[in-house]
């Protein structure tokens, strides 16, 4: 990891982890005598005012190449930025940072408003995130907004994802609407938006475990894999690629948000490991 990347180490009595400064990026968390939860290719370099395709990255003010057209970079202009650290809390059974972000710290013309966003994660025996945007000007805008998370598998190839059973989904692969029938499974490049704010359990068999996700203020998940020809093309996922799959909590594409002058939203993300 370079210098660049300013890291703060949790280590409790419940849980190790790490949160970067760049990007807000809550990169590691595993609870006590758990396997890692939050994937990152092994001997990983994060680059200053770049985002690693690991951990937690935090998509805002759009998702991928956003809703129009000549939008840059992918994912928003927060995920790669300084944040700052305005609070840190070391508790007996948690450990929580509060990174901070504002529109005087990050100007593109693509999103000319007022603004400020707080990124709170608590690393516990679970892992919470709360992102909360803040209209500090004088005209509604909207968003999308998403926690790209990285969860660390055995092998996506023998993973199943439960919850999703008869959700309508996007799917950006085949570019066709479609419902989903029975649990979620890989065998190919996956790259889907579903329709729903319920639990998704990440049933892994080579772990031994099930990572569940809950959200409040999401009413979208993204589910993620590139496979082996895609991720070939991705320095920091390479043929490391089984080892993870992203399910994402967000608003995005027709579920973006709109944010009043004076209003404030907060989406929350928060995963737990359970056993088989």
């Amino acid at each position: 990891m370079t210098a660049a990347a300013a890291v703060h180490r949790v280590d409790a009595a419940t849980c190790t982890g790490a949160v970067l400064d760049q990007g807000a990026l809550v990169l590691g968390w595993a609870p006590t005598g758990a396997e890692p939860v939050l994937w990152s290719q092994s001997g990983l370099v994060v680059a200053q005012g770049r985002s690693p395709h690991a951990g937690v990255p935090v998509c805002w003010p759009w998702f991928g190449a956003g809703t129009r057209p000549g939008l840059s970079p992918a994912h928003g202009v927060v995920r790669a930025a300084p944040w700052r650290l305005v609070e840190r809390h070391d508790e007996a059974d948690a450990v929580t940072t509060v990174h901070r972000i504002t529109s005087d710290d990050v100007a593109t013309e693509h999103f000319p408003h007022a603004w400020a966003l707080t990124l709170a994660a608590s690393l516990g025996t679970t892992l919470r995130l709360s992102l909360t945007t803040e209209n500090t000007g004088t005209d509604a805008f909207e968003v999308e907004e998403a926690l790209h998370t990285y969860l660390a598998v055995g092998d996506v190839r023998q993973v199943r994802l439960a919850g999703l059973d008869g959700v309508s989904f996007w799917d950006k692969v085949t570019g066709a609407e479609r419902t989903q029938a029975g649990d979620v499974t890989f065998a190919g490049e996956t790259d889907r938006v579903y329709r729903a704010d319920g639990p998704v359990e990440v049933v892994d068999p080579v772990l031994g475990r099930r990572l569940r996700v809950t959200t409040a203020g999401a009413a979208n998940r993204v589910v993620w894999n590139p496979w082996a020809d895609e991720a070939v093309t991705v320095d920091d996922i390479g043929d490391e690629w089984p080892h993870f799959v992203c399910v994402e909590g967000g608003n995005v594409l027709e579920q973006a948000v709109t944010v009043a002058p004076g209003e404030s939203r907060t989406m929350t993300y928060e995963v737990e490991v359970l056993p088989l």
